[in-house]
């Protein structure tokens, strides 16, 4: 499968051919043409990009979704004394490239697209809490928009699209909403619109706004937000489909990229190579985040590849290449990382670093499965790569001191993993009830503590780094200092780094890379 990535070590090329086999498995064992037969109806409600690619049932996906937020919202607004009335959700508007009339390509608002799975922009949806039903409210465009945009479709083309009980246009939302508890011989309960947090980002849900609403009772506790957010954590069959199919499309992504990999490439050709692949082949277009294609030191810059750093410097003989990227299909993405030599080569420094963190992924992986805290999975990373630093003279002392000083925070300072699904980052790391944040260096990146459950997909990604920002003031620290051997440290300043990331998926037993 990697036919030509030549390695030094046979020891060393069975574990890079099992890592990344484990990931690019999705493709081998799980061809795009058995996962597209899950949903091979080709009803008005299928989504798909043509030829072999998924598809996606959004009666099957959505309804069971819109079932499943309806029985949590049930128990949860009574606990509270909440009323049920309509979940009332608005979806995303166009993004203009600050005062022109640019657009940037339309991703809609996560939780829309969970609900409904709706493309459009400027539309609302709704959920009738007692009865079930769904509503979807779509904007009256005028006739020369055909002109511009394409032909309009009409109320019964969006609703046998989007497989929904009933469209209107938004301005009727108003009347449409007041009407229907009326209509079912009871008085119409409140709206539940969105009000929390995004624990990752920091930034606060929009609530619905719409003309009209003063007429309306709401309900802006935190109930929906927690709910929708804890019913989104677990993934259901036709979501782990997605993540499946977006993870065997940039699986193949990365490949590409080893075959095409020569010193004197720029950065940003490799990335051209996998976005090319995820969108001929896979017809995924955008990627879920900014594509890192880090060539030699910049392999210790976590985020690298933004508008300031933009995978521009020229890869050189000897370079480790740190590539993490994913693509997006039907708003689910994947998150992958691999690490490999430009030249596809290991030297002996590249292959101590390399085979320390992949032992950290088999150790975490190999222990990974319900009931098990994802701070104690963190914990088994760091000492797994310090005994390998030890080991390769890096770093002296026993194991335990370093973990009690935090050492393994200077070479790994981001969390093992995070939340995937709709979002990279996705939600419901740090929810009511589940454990919070640490403020331990390392321990506080950390995208989640919490305990993993069944039908939880979270990255895997340890990973080790030589980043001159955290381990120049280190070797100054009297505390850190006399465990760093810093004549063996620093002949790899301008290493980078290696990281080694794949997707997985909780089962009942244990957990799967893909995804059975």
């Amino acid at each position: 499968m990697l036919r030509g990535f030549i390695v030094r070590s046979p020891k060393l090329e069975v574990n890079i051919l099992k890592h990344r086999v484990s990931s690019i498995g999705i493709a081998a064992r799980f061809p795009h043409r058995k996962v597209a037969a899950m949903a091979a109806s080709q009803a008005a409600d299928v989504y798909h990009m043509g030829n072999e690619t998924l598809r996606i049932s959004r009666k099957t996906m959505h309804g069971s979704i819109r079932n499943r937020l309806v029985e949590a919202l049930r128990p949860a607004l009574s606990a509270k004394g909440i009323a049920p009335g309509f979940v009332l959700l608005q979806g995303g508007g166009p993004f203009n490239v600050y005062n022109t009339d640019g657009e940037l390509i339309f991703k809609q608002e996560s939780f829309m697209h969970y609900l409904f799975g709706v493309c459009e922009e400027d539309c609302y949806g709704a959920v009738d809490i007692r009865m079930g039903a769904s509503f979807l409210f779509m904007p009256r465009l005028p006739e020369a928009y055909a002109v511009w945009m394409g032909s309009l479709k009409s109320t019964d083309e969006y609703k046998a699209m989007y497989a929904v009980d009933h469209v209107h246009y938004t301005d009727e939302m108003a009347s449409v909403l007041a009407k229907h508890g009326a209509k079912e011989g009871a008085k119409p309960g409140p709206l539940h619109v969105m009000n929390g947090v995004n624990t990752d980002s920091g930034r606060p849900a929009t609530p619905a706004q719409f003309e009209g609403a003063d007429a309306f009772e709401l309900d802006n506790s935190t109930t929906l937000f927690d709910t929708i957010t804890a019913c989104r954590v677990k993934k259901t069959p036709e979501e782990a489909a997605c993540l499946r199919y977006a993870n065997q499309v940039g699986s193949g992504g990365h490949v590409a990229m080893m075959r095409a990999a020569k010193p004197g490439m720029m950065e940003y050709q490799l990335e051209s190579v996998f976005l090319h692949h995820c969108y001929f082949h896979g017809g995924c277009r955008i990627t879920g985040y900014t594509p890192i294609s880090a060539s030699g030191p910049n392999g210790a810059i976590l985020h690298y590849g933004h508008a300031s750093a933009p995978n521009n410097r020229q890869t050189r003989e000897g370079d480790m290449m740190l590539m993490d990227m994913g693509c997006e299909y039907y708003r689910y993405g994947s998150d992958i990382t691999t690490s490999w030599p430009v030249s596809g080569k290991f030297t002996p420094q590249q292959a101590t670093i390399y085979n320390g963190v992949l032992k950290a992924y088999q150790s975490v992986k190999a222990t990974m499965k319900p009931g098990v805290s994802w701070p104690d999975m963190q914990t088994l990373a760091y000492r797994t790569i310090l005994d390998q630093l030890v080991s390769a003279g890096l770093l002296s002392g026993p194991v335990d001191d370093l973990l009690n000083k935090d050492i393994g925070a200077l070479f790994m300072p981001h969390g093992l993993g995070h939340m995937l699904g709709l979002d990279t980052h996705d939600v419901g790391g740090y929810l009511p009830g589940t454990p919070p944040r640490s403020q331990r260096p390392g321990y506080k990146s950390m995208r989640t503590a919490r305990i993993l459950e069944p039908d939880m997909v979270i990255t895997l990604e340890p990973g080790c780094y030589f980043n001159p920002s955290l381990l120049l003031p280190a070797f100054e620290d009297p505390v850190k200092s006399p465990h760093l051997v810093r004549q063996a440290i620093e002949p790899f300043m301008s290493f980078g780094g290696v990281r080694l990331e794949d997707n997985i998926l909780i089962t009942e037993t244990g957990c799967e890379v893909s995804f059975p």
